[in-house]
């Protein structure tokens, strides 16, 4: 065969090859797959004609592992959450230990693909507290995603936030996983028949344990949103939710719940792969419901108690904080997803070894990777 013709054939052989691959990770359509697999085999076999090289040889099991691979490459992305910014006169040491996340961020070497800030950057959702935390935030790397928490909404409902961070909640995909960011702390208005002021309002439900407000939720129109989103993802996609409260029911008392979990979980069950990556509870908090594999993030401000009613079973405590070390228990972390669409969760504690939550250890209920048991578990 005249060599540049059997070049042409090859290159023509490889193109080929690639967009098939592609569409098998795509279409997941074995029969289609069968199809292709026999008119690539030919063109191998045209390629091969009058040379000794054949650039790759496929058998129907390939093809059939193909369709039934999730098909992306890991890829890790960075957390900071729930700084409770005040402005630098009232309160200079939340404003250092988010500066010290931001350094340890930008030190990651390789950078994240992007950054998730796990909400309640401010504290009272004063303009000035969270205009701070924009420009602290700034000095990041890599791209930074956005989410909520309740102490950035409730001064002014909302109004700045959107301003300066856009919409509360929205999706986005990457690299083969479908990620949605939700704004799961609306509350039922308990405001304007007492006549409120915005700072009332704000200073209520920034006492967690205050019974004059009701429980977090997403709210009818937003879970009609993503009933919507998520009708236009296969269900073989990877999923990965953003929420600040965690998306079960955890203790009420300090509204660690989000009112209308179930339903919003029934609209995730039906994924082949679903993690929920929620803040607000500012410790190590790991569960498992069906195919939902829940992680909670650290804060860089305080820890919080575990609550008094117990943990989901497969919870690995964080040691008890040391109360004379203002930065014990708290940190950043970061989240590599896996091929099978689920995440491997670090979480890199100030002063501690990182502890590593693993998608094994969650997908054979604690039984493999399980992480070392705490010394000095936490109240």
């Amino acid at each position: 065969m005249n060599p540049l013709k059997w070049i042409k054939r090859r290159e023509a052989y490889v193109r080929q090859r690639e967009q098939w691959m592609q569409d098998l990770m795509t279409a997941g359509q074995v029969e289609e797959g069968r199809r292709k697999f026999m008119k690539m085999a030919a063109l191998a076999a045209g390629a091969a004609a009058g040379a000794s090289f054949v650039p790759h040889s496929f058998t129907l099991v390939d093809v059939v592992n193909a369709n039934t691979q999730v098909g992306q490459q890991p890829f890790t992305f960075a957390y900071i959450s729930d700084s409770h910014l005040y402005e630098k006169t009232l309160n200079e040491r939340f404003v250092r230990q988010l500066e010290r996340a931001v350094a340890d961020v930008n030190a990651l070497d390789p950078q994240p693909d992007f950054i998730l800030y796990g909400g309640d950057l401010a504290q009272l959702g004063q303009p000035s507290e969270l205009k701070l935390g924009q420009q602290i935030l700034k000095e990041l790397k890599a791209p930074v995603k956005m989410m909520v928490g309740e102490h950035d909404w409730f001064f002014d409902l909302g109004d700045l936030w959107k301003e300066m961070f856009g919409a509360p909640y929205y999706s986005f995909d990457h690299k083969g996983t479908h990620f949605v960011t939700l704004m799961s702390v609306n509350e039922k208005d308990f405001w304007t028949a007492k006549k409120l002021t915005p700072m009332q309002r704000m200073q209520i439900v920034a006492g967690l344990d205050d019974g004059r407000q009701s429980r977090f939720e997403v709210g009818e129109e937003e879970r009609e949103w993503l009933r919507r989103d998520l009708a236009k993802v296969p269900k073989t996609t990877p999923l990965v939710v953003f929420s600040h409260s965690p998306l079960y029911k955890y203790y009420r008392d300090w509204n660690f719940w989000t009112e209308d979990a179930e339903p919003i979980q029934a609209l995730l069950h039906p994924f082949k792969s679903v993690t929920v990556i929620h803040g607000h509870t500012h410790q190590v908090l790991t569960n498992r419901i069906g195919n939902i594999h829940f992680h909670g993030m650290l804060s860089t401000a305080w820890p919080w108690p575990y609550a008094p009613t117990g943990l989901p079973r497969l919870t690995v405590q964080m040691n008890r904080p040391d109360p004379f070390n203002q930065t014990e228990g708290m940190g950043d972390g970061a989240i590599t997803v896996n091929k099978s669409g689920y995440v491997d969760m670090r979480y890199d504690m100030w002063n501690r070894n990182p502890l590593i939550v693993s998608e094994r250890y969650l997908a054979s209920n604690g039984t493999q990777d399980a992480p070392p048991k705490t010394t000095l578990p936490s109240y």
